[in-house]
């Protein structure tokens, strides 16, 4: 879909649809659809007086305009309560009304950005077209049947009434396309089925990264991983006949700022390996590298933002299968850092592979690392699947995560890493296990990760319950969602 501004107001310009946005009855009408209303001649504030569109939350009502208007057709589009509004209600709303737009088979329409409540064109801009691009998401690439049925939207135009504003306007579209097309993906990653994205595919997806954006790369095979000593890693990857790949993306190296290092768990397919899955659901478990796939995004759309940070993408990337050279339960692993695990379940491989990827960072001397994983069910026991589960050793770093989750809606959710918990993970053969009992599972695996990252500000961010959903959600069609890029990079960019 092509996305540009244009100067001109609602009332006048000429489109295939017109959308208009307005707060919940009972408050006065504002803003464009105001213009409009006079110059309809009462006819919108008629339509509302009736009852027939109340302008609540994510509401839509299409109306015709018999030529009173250059434009063929309204939809209004409702904002909810005036005193709750903010741009998470913004970008749901664009995505419903995007979604209303592509499933009437309309092709074109227009908007006019003016600023509401104290945001301004450039941050409306930018959360529309994000909404409006994940409100429209499809994953269409493996269906071969009635391909000529699939709708879609073919140009949206945002309208501005000065040349300041249009500025401003234009300045958000840009950001709001590198965010979306990130998102997206990672969406896309997470979608498709492991045969097609495996640790090789997520090499090569990085390499693209790096050449369209001038970044580094580096990617270690097994034998290179095994000679540096990454035994977790190499014990979960030697199950599976893919070869693994451990993968570096780096941006801005040698520009003399320290880094911040970005780590996502890619595991590519997770049966459990030896302490085998369920079959219900398992095929779900191709989404087991969406952190992987938000790192990737994070770098993608921090490199074209051109964001003033040094950073550093560690993606640990395998399979974990059964097979007779898989490890087992019951083996003791050397990790990079020289610590030993005692396996338990094969199913905790995660952990164990994100445990080399965190000593590995170390070698950076960064600032600051975040890693990002669907590492435990038991997260989804706690919080649910619309919330995050937030892990550290640092009071500033959380909080920073923190208010970037405010700002992007992605939920986070801070669980505690008290000494006491190291408790369940004693081992009496090894340092440490890589399970403990049921309880506190969530934090069991945050409690395991702390221990790979030394004195390091680090943060862990459990994203096993939004990373792929079965209900969908204003702007997350159901399956992967892309869940942490907005976060990070609304984070990097607020970076201080």
């Amino acid at each position: 879909m092509e996305i540009r501004v244009e100067k001109g107001v609602a009332e006048k310009h000429p489109s295939e649809l017109l959308l208009l946005f307005s707060f919940e009855s009972p408050e006065p009408l504002e803003g464009p659809i105001k213009v409009v209303d006079r110059e309809w001649k009462g006819f919108l504030s008629t339509i509302i007086n009736q009852g027939d569109f109340k302008g609540e939350l994510f509401q839509c009502r299409l109306l015709h305009t018999q030529g009173a208007l250059p434009s063929k057709r309204v939809l209004l589009a409702g904002l909810g309560k005036k005193e709750e509004f903010d741009l998470e209600k913004w970008r749901g709303a664009a995505s419903k009304a995007g979604q209303w737009i592509r499933d009437s088979e309309i092709k074109q329409f227009a908007v006019q950005i003016r600023s509401i409540r104290g945001f301004s064109e450039e941050e409306l801009a930018e959360s529309f077209v994000t909404g409006l691009l994940l409100g429209i998401y499809q994953f269409n690439e493996f269906k071969t049947l009635e391909r000529e049925k699939i709708r879609r939207i073919e140009e949206a135009v945002l309208l501005g009434e000065t040349g300041e504003e249009i500025g401003r306007i234009k300045q958000g579209i840009d950001q709001g396309l590198v965010i979306s097309e990130a998102v997206c993906m990672a969406r896309d990653l997470a979608n498709a089925p492991s045969n097609r994205i495996t640790p090789s595919a997520l090499a090569e997806k990085a390499g693209e990264i790096a050449k369209d954006q001038g970044l580094g790369v580096e990617v270690f095979g097994l034998n290179e991983a095994e000679a540096m000593g990454m035994g977790a890693f190499v014990a979960v990857a030697k199950g599976s006949q893919e070869p693994a790949k451990f993968i570096i993306l780096e941006y801005n190296q040698g520009k003399g700022m320290d880094p911040i290092v970005l780590v996502g768990k890619g595991i590519t397919f997770d049966s459990g390996g030896i302490s085998i899955k369920p079959a219900d659901r398992m095929e779900q478990m191709k989404a087991d590298m969406s952190g992987a796939a938000a790192v990737l995004g994070a770098m993608q759309a921090a490199s074209r933002l051109q964001l003033p940070l040094h950073l550093v993408g560690i993606i640990p990337a395998t399979e974990n299968l059964p097979s007779g050279k898989a490890y087992k339960p019951g083996d003791v692993l050397k990790t990079l850092s020289g610590q030993t695990v005692e396996v338990i379940s094969t199913d905790a491989e995660g952990r164990l592979i994100l445990a080399d990827a965190l000593t590995y960072s170390l070698r950076y001397k960064p600032k600051a690392v975040i890693d990002l994983a669907t590492l435990t069910g038991a997260v989804v026991i706690a919080l649910g699947d619309y919330v995050i589960g937030l892990f550290g050793n640092n009071e500033s770093l959380q909080k920073t995560v923190e208010e970037a989750s405010q700002k992007t809606g992605e939920k986070v959710w801070r669980l505690p890493l008290w000494d006491e918990y190291f408790d369940y993970i004693k081992s009496d053969v090894a340092d440490f296990k890589n399970v403990g009992t049921r309880a506190a599972g969530a934090i069991i695996g945050g409690i395991f990760l702390s221990k790979f990252v030394e004195k390091t500000p680090w943060v862990h961010l459990d994203i096993a319950g939004p990373a792929f959903i079965e209900k969908e959600r204003p702007f997350m069609p159901k399956g992967g969602t892309g869940i942490g890029v907005r976060l990070l990079i609304q984070l990097l960019r607020d970076w201080r």
